[in-house]
Order: C-alpha cells, then sequence, then structure tokens
C-alpha cells in the first residue's frame, strides 16, 4: 500500500456555542474493538495511519515555543505521539487509554511516563491538572467530547477524524445495499464535522481556535483489505445504530462498485482519511487582548495618505 497526504485549507476563529452531549457510541464496543485489535501478534502493521497522524500532532506541540511541565495524552494507544517528543518539551507525560492491552504494548520514549487506565470520557483527574493535553485518532469516538476536553489549563492539540473520512467504503456500502436488500444502513461511523468543532471546543472553555485539515490516502488491493485494516486498527464502528450483519453478496457487489467507481488504474483501490488538527488555549491573562474599542490614535484615512505620499516619494 502507499501513503499520500494533501493539506487541504486552515480554520481560524470558528465560532463556539452550547450543546448537549449525545449517546452516538457504544463504548464498552470500542473498548473490546481495541483490545482484540492491540492483542494481534502483527498488531503493529497496522499502525501506520495512527504513526503518521501521531508525528504530525507532535510537530504541533514544537511550534508552541514552551515547556509544559506536565502533560496528558488522551486515548494514547501505544503512545504513537510520545516518542516523537523530547523530555525538554515535556517534562512528565500522563497516557491514559480505555485498553489495557494497548497501554502494556506502548512505545518507549525518554519522558517519564506514567499509564492510566481510564476512559476518555471519565477521565480520573480534576480540572486544569494538565498544562498541555494531547490526543490523536481517538476523540471521534467521544460522545462528550466538551467534558473530555475539560482538562488543560493552557493548551489542547490533538487530531480527530473528520466528516468525508471513508467516503469511498460508505457510498459503495450503500449503493450495494440499496440494489441488494432494497434499503441500507450505517456501516461506517458518524464522524465530526469541521464546521462544528468550533462549538465542542467552545463549550470546553477554547476561545483561541485552530483548525488545519489534511487528506491521507491509502491505496488497498481491494475494498476487503480496507475493512481489514479497520479492524486491525480497532477502528470498526461501534456506534449503537450500527447493523451487525452484512449479506455476502452485498460485500461482493459493494467491492465490485468500489473498484468501478473509485479504482485506479493499477487495479488498487484509494481508501480517504479526512484527518482534523486542533490546536485551542484556555484563556489566561498573559495572553494579549484587544485594546477597547475607540482607543486608536491613527485612522484608516491617514493610513492611506502616508500610503499614498510615499508612492510619491519613491517616484520622484
Amino acid at each position: 500500500m502507499n501513503i499520500s497526504v494533501r493539506s487541504l485549507r486552515s480554520l481560524r476563529g470558528l465560532s463556539s456555542g452550547r450543546r448537549g452531549a449525545m449517546n452516538v457510541f457504544d463504548r464498552s464496543t470500542k473498548r473490546k474493538q481495541k483490545e482484540w485489535a492491540s492483542s494481534l501478534l502483527d498488531s503493529d502493521k497496522y499502525d501506520y495511519l495512527r504513526d503518521e497522524v501521531g508525528s504530525r500532532v507532535a510537530d504541533r506541540v514544537y511550534d508552541v515555543s514552551r515547556t509544559f511541565p506536565l502533560a496528558l495524552d488522551v486515548g494514547c494507544g501505544k503512545s504513537h505521539m510520545a516518542e516523537h517528543l523530547s523530555k525538554d518539551i515535556v517534562e512528565r507525560l500522563f497516557l491514559t487509554d480505555i485498553s489495557d492491552s494497548s497501554l502494556r504494548n506502548r512505545r518507549k520514549c525518554e519522558i517519564p511516563s506514567h499509564c492510566v487506565l481510564a476512559d476518555e470520557e471519565f477521565l480520573p483527574f480534576k480540572e486544569n491538572t494538565f498544562d498541555l493535553v494531547l490526543s490523536s485518532m481517538s476523540l471521534h469516538w467521544i460522545n462528550d467530547l466538551p467534558g473530555a476536553l475539560r482538562q488543560p489549563d493552557g493548551v489542547f492539540i490533538g487530531a480527530v477524524v473528520g466528516g468525508e473520512t471513508l467516503y469511498e467504503l460508505r457510498c459503495s456500502l450503500q449503493l450495494a445495499e440499496l440494489e441488494r436488500e432494497g434499503g441500507f444502513a450505517p456501516h461506517i461511523s458518524p464522524y465530526t464535522a469541521v464546521t462544528d468543532l468550533g462549538n465542542l471546543l467552545g463549550q470546553a472553555g477554547f476561545n483561541m481556535l485552530t483548525v488545519d485539515i489534511d487528506e491521507v490516502q491509502v491505496n488497498y488491493p481491494g475494498m476487503l483489505e480496507v475493512m481489514s485494516d479497520l479492524q486491525g486498527m480497532g477502528e470498526s464502528n461501534c456506534a449503537w445504530n450500527r447493523k451487525s450483519l452484512l449479506h455476502r453478496d452485498t460485500i461482493l457487489a459493494a467491492a465490485a462498485i468500489y473498484k468501478e467507481m473509485y479504482g485506479n488504474e493499477d487495479g488498487s483501490v484509494p481508501a480517504t482519511f479526512q484527518i482534523l488538527y486542533m490546536i485551542g488555549w484556555k484563556p489566561h491573562e498573559s495572553q494579549a487582548k484587544p485594546v477597547k474599542r475607540g482607543s486608536a490614535n491613527v485612522s484608516f484615512a491617514d493610513l492611506s495618505k502616508m500610503s499614498k505620499l510615499q508612492k510619491t516619494n519613491e517616484k520622484s
């Protein structure tokens, strides 16, 4: 397989609002999926996407010019970010995950680390305990995202799977079920839309937000390999309204549709993962604040005159 990454755009100053938490995902099923995936003998071969995204989240930590005495990695899995960080940036790190097997198989790093087995929705820490909270490829399975993000006193840096993820697989399965069964059920998890992130982060108390969007495209031999790798990643659907059974003829029809609609010239098929990278800051007295309205001592009209005067001087 091969992986390509395409950066799309950056959105700043997203709006914030209030919204109640929804119970969309079966957290017990997600824990079992992650336990099964991390216990595979060849589980490392399914880590390529988490490794790629984890390194990109770590790069964003280095963009913040400060040292963090205490940091938290929410839904760390096998710790795909810590190996890319130094103890000069993060002095101490807490790793949390819902899967005990993932924590036991975590990667080694130079940062002094402490593992805590905990559900991301019910973290056993007081608010504002940590200077930095990180998360990569985990929060898209959270029912109450604002509640899970009420930990940092400074900055949150993370990545979630976006709403356009696996659109090829979703469309192929829907068309095949319509053709063979006369209707379709959701087989791909509902992911977070970029337009909703501002509201979700705002509810968690962040007022300075930045979201960057990447598209990671991975090529596979066929649709069945896409589904197999998702299972190996622990990324199978765990929504309450999921359909647990796919008929064999529907799967074969979906594979044919997938290759016909999206197949590459070499016979492989692409799977697109939309990754939303987020940086959010909690209000702090050290942050720069806008001056009061009407306090400016230079008008835009004067600036226009100065620009014209400068051009005149350049000509002479």
